[in-house]
């Protein structure tokens, strides 16, 4: 089996002109919600083997906000392909994986990541798949498991939605 963690960036300052979108920071929501889904993770042991992250600058700070709730922090390495990908180019980063790696976490962006999980998902909860079809937010969580022991062998609609979550979510369920 195998287990694919897809986190989109947490929320970052807007795009101003003149300034390159590859250093947009995150603003203190998304410092606070990446944590929010690092502790989400590690108290559910959801422990990534690797993680791989577009260079931008908000998705390298998400990781480390997310990262401080795990001991060690599983390393991350930079793929230049993630960042304003689409869903089969990152399909195919994921597919180069070693095998080694059973829980594969990719941190990027939309709409790549939001069209990749809506490519691979064809099955688990209903409802979970539904609120997925509608959006992908900030630092929302998708994660998908999948009955293969390779991921040379990860095609469309392949995989099993295991659970969708958002710091927006946990907040609900919380309450």
């Amino acid at each position: 089996m195998r287990r694919l963690l897809l986190l989109r960036h947490a929320k970052a300052e807007r795009s101003e002109p003149g300034t390159k979108d590859l250093s947009r920071v995150l603003i203190d929501r998304g410092r606070k919600d990446a944590a929010k889904i690092g502790a989400y993770m590690a108290a559910h042991a959801l422990v990534p083997d690797r993680v791989v992250l577009s260079p931008a600058a908000r998705t390298q700070e998400t990781w480390k906000y997310a990262a401080t709730a795990f001991h060690p922090a599983p390393a991350a390495m930079s793929a230049e392909r993630i960042y304003d990908a689409t869903p089969h180019c990152i399909l195919t980063v994921i597919k180069d994986t070693p095998a080694s790696a059973h829980t594969l976490m990719v941190i990027g962006h939309n709409p790549g990541l939001h069209d990749l999980a809506l490519m691979l998902v064809a099955a688990g909860d209903i409802d979970a798949r539904e609120l997925l079809r509608e959006k992908l937010p900030t630092s929302g969580l998708v994660i998908i498991d999948f009955a293969f022991d390779n991921w040379s062998k990860l095609h469309p609609q392949s995989g099993r939605l295991e659970r969708f979550v958002s710091p927006r979510s946990l907040e609900a369920a919380a309450n």
